[in-house]
């Protein structure tokens, strides 16, 4: 079993990564600042390591003993532009080049990346690991960047780039909106538009990074791990319908009222000094209609799919947030 580095830990795909590896029976060490909530995370066994990625430094003594480093950390709503590209690229950076430049041994460094960072498809055919880039949001752009350093590390730092799409599941905060928009009645409508999307269930997302960051195939490699379908939001919603037994109606939205919306919610931000998640950012990767990906590269490298139905997915996750009274 290997000693593992953890980051983000605390967050919604990181505290069920930290469960999976546990499972596993690796030693995980992660890391916390001082605030950070471990609600999630604090009866699991596991070792706390305080540092910071502003202060390289401070994180070298949690990394002398490490093999397996996996970083999960992210900035995926933020009030200005800028801190995506300082916590996203800068922060990878800083992590790399520590490792890197004090020789640590580190036998592989995972980066969790997003679909964000390679753009949508343009129409069903789903975009391979191979297409060249195309990120529409500030937020994707600055995943990119830091997929890019990596990669420019090749033969330095052993690697390998994880690039979800659409995750749900219990403790997701952002597609919980979505379902209780639907339990209200409401199907949203973007554009009066039919949106398709690649999507997966986070136990099964945990599944194939553990997977993946010790699998000898995967070193050097980016992968997408999705269900091996597309799905419209449509599909979620009826779902979420049969499961609550409610009816629901299309509510078309055009673009124009998105704007507006994306509008004052960031000014509303800005009084709170607390991000939201609808922004002129998120409009952007509202806009195209296929944000699909492929995941038959690490289904053939790695012998790796997900097993989750969606349907069985999404049930498990309203479970979860009617248990804990989040909907």
């Amino acid at each position: 079993m290997a000693k593992i580095f953890l980051t983000g830990a605390t967050g919604f795909v990181g505290s069920h990564l930290a469960e999976k590896l546990l499972q596993q029976g690796h030693e995980l060490r992660v890391l916390l600042r001082t605030t950070s909530n471990l609600r999630w995370i604090a009866d699991l066994n596991l070792e706390s390591f305080y540092g910071s990625l502003d202060n390289p430094q401070s994180l070298l003594s949690g990394l002398k003993d490490i093999d397996v480093v996996i970083h999960c950390a992210a900035l995926t709503k933020a009030l200005k532009n800028e801190d995506y590209y300082k916590v996203n690229f800068e922060g990878t950076k800083k992590l790399v080049d520590l490792i890197i430049n004090n020789n640590l041994p580190v036998k592989r460094f995972v980066f969790i990346s997003s679909q964000a960072a390679a753009g949508p498809a343009s129409s069903f055919e789903p975009v391979t690991e191979e297409d060249e880039p195309h990120p529409v949001s500030e937020y994707g752009k600055s995943k990119l960047l830091a997929e890019k350093y990596i990669l420019e590390q090749k033969g330095k730092l052993p690697f390998t780039i994880i690039r979800p799409p659409a995750v749900y599941g219990p403790r997701d905060t952002d597609v919980l909106q979505f379902f209780q928009t639907v339990k209200r009645g409401i199907i949203p409508k973007w554009q009066n538009r039919d949106k398709y999307a690649s999507f997966v269930y986070v136990k099964d997302l945990v599944e194939g990074i553990a997977l993946a960051a010790e699998h000898e195939k995967a070193r050097d490699k980016i992968y997408f791990i999705a269900d091996a379908q597309p799905y419209s939001w449509d599909d979620l919603a009826r779902v979420v319908i049969d499961f609550f037994k409610t009816k629901a109606i299309h509510v078309p939205i055009p673009l124009g009222a998105v704007k507006i919306i994306a509008a004052v919610s960031e000014r509303w931000s800005k009084i709170t000094k607390q991000p939201s998640i609808i922004n002129r950012q998120k409009v952007a990767e509202l806009l195209p209609d296929f944000w699909i990906c492929s995941p038959k590269k690490i289904q053939k490298e790695l012998g790796f799919a997900t097993q989750t139905s969606l349907e069985n997915g999404v049930k498990q996750t309203l479970e979860w947030y009617v248990e804990h009274k989040w909907i």
